[in-house]
């Protein structure tokens, strides 16, 4: 926390360097002047001065911050958000716009197949033979490919001569028969679409929906449609962060039909098609336009952009690329502890004015009190360590 002080904290300790200096010398002068000038008694001006060195002790104003700081990154820890360092903690609270990736952020980074469509063969036959393709892809379609087959109990033959095509799909020998899976431009260029097919495969990429086509015998057999499902608390936490009027912009490489599918179901505006240094770039086009920028990503591909942001905040469970760029974490994996963490930080710097004012007030009453001779040492002495262990308790 030392080594990423907030900047509140920064100015408090320049304060405390002229602040100390001059409470002295007023002391001095009030011990001494009253005497000298105006024949005081010595020994009535020297109590009061001494009563104005106890008074204008800078522990509570010096402690009021990192005392705040430290509470403030420790009850973000209890709650899975850590933050690295006061200086983080503080400029949380003044973000107003936030830039979230799409799959593991504002998804949960597991496909699920949500519809099995039967052209020229049943739905069973083209989930079996789909199976059979995937089986031993640890590519996350694949899985859930698997998982559904797994589900419905569905029998998976062997296949033979598998063999990965880059950028299409997978293809391979189920029971003697040519079988291939993959991408709808890639099956399209084994075997012809009809205008229903295509209508039905573009109403799914609609639906913020990934399709894969089955090619059987040279015939298109099925279709399989998959999607990453939001996280179920992915429009909660994007509401939270509207109602503070902070804007909300999605940054994703996927397609823009399924980014703007998952945009309308979560209320949030969409960039599709980015690479990461676009990403990069958009982030620095907002900063430019004056925006206080968080950006929120799980993946090797976000680093760059968390990197610049003003603050940037890696989602737990996600690359330790993006963990270690980032400037704080949600380890829970929550899109609402995004708006708890700009809370946190809110609070937090709430309660250093609090303590600031709270020093600061009792000094400034026990010093016109001391000179006008209505409070004498121990109540200084009270006003001071009293202080302290105000702000303390109320950090």
């Amino acid at each position: 926390a030392q080594e990423k002080r907030a900047p509140t904290e920064r100015l408090i300790d320049r304060f405390s360097r002229y602040y100390t200096p001059g409470v002295v010398a007023v002391a001095a002068l009030v011990a001494v002047i009253p005497p000298l000038l105006f024949g005081g008694a010595w020994d009535a001006w020297i109590y009061k001065g001494l009563a104005i060195l106890l008074i204008g002790c800078p522990c509570a104003l010096v402690i009021s911050t990192p005392a705040a700081i430290a509470a403030g990154l420790s009850a973000g820890a209890w709650r899975g958000l850590l933050l690295k360092g006061g200086a983080v903690l503080e400029t949380a609270g003044k973000i107003t716009t936030v830039c979230f990736d799409k799959t593991g952020t504002l998804t949960a980074g597991k496909p699920q197949v949500t519809d099995v469509i039967s052209f020229a063969q049943p739905q069973a036959e083209v989930l079996r033979l789909a199976a059979a393709l995937e089986t031993g892809s640890s590519h996350p379609l694949a899985k859930a490919i698997l998982d559904r087959a797994a589900a419905d109990a569905i029998a998976i033959p062997p296949a033979e001569a598998a063999q990965a095509l880059g950028g299409e799909g997978v293809s391979a020998l189920v029971e003697g028969r040519e079988v291939f899976l993959g991408s709808p431009p890639a099956a399209a260029a084994r075997a012809a679409l009809t205008v229903v097919q295509a209508d039905q495969i573009a109403a799914l990429n609609d639906a913020g929906k990934t399709v894969s086509l089955l090619v059987a015998d040279g015939a298109i057999a099925g279709a399989i449609a998959m999607r990453d499902e939001p996280r179920p608390d992915a429009a909660e936490g994007l509401a939270a962060l509207k109602r503070e009027g902070i804007r909300t912009v999605m940054l994703t490489g996927d397609n823009r039909r399924t980014a703007e599918a998952i945009g309308r179901q979560l209320g949030i505006e969409v960039r599709a098609e980015l690479l990461p240094q676009d990403k990069l770039r958009i982030v620095g086009e907002l900063q430019r336009e004056g925006a206080v920028v968080a950006k929120v990503g799980d993946g090797i591909n976000d680093a760059p952009a968390l990197a610049a942001a003003d603050i940037g905040i890696a989602m737990g469970g996600g690359t330790d690329v993006a963990l270690e760029t980032a400037d704080a974490a949600a380890l829970h994996g929550r899109v609402k502890d995004v708006a708890s963490m700009i809370a946190l930080s809110q609070r937090t710097m709430g309660n250093i004015h609090q303590n600031i004012a709270m020093s600061l007030g009792l000094k400034a009453v026990f010093l016109v009190t001391t000179i006008a001779g209505i409070t004498g040492l121990w109540p200084a002495i009270l006003a001071d360590t009293g202080a302290t262990v105000l702000v303390t308790l109320n950090a």
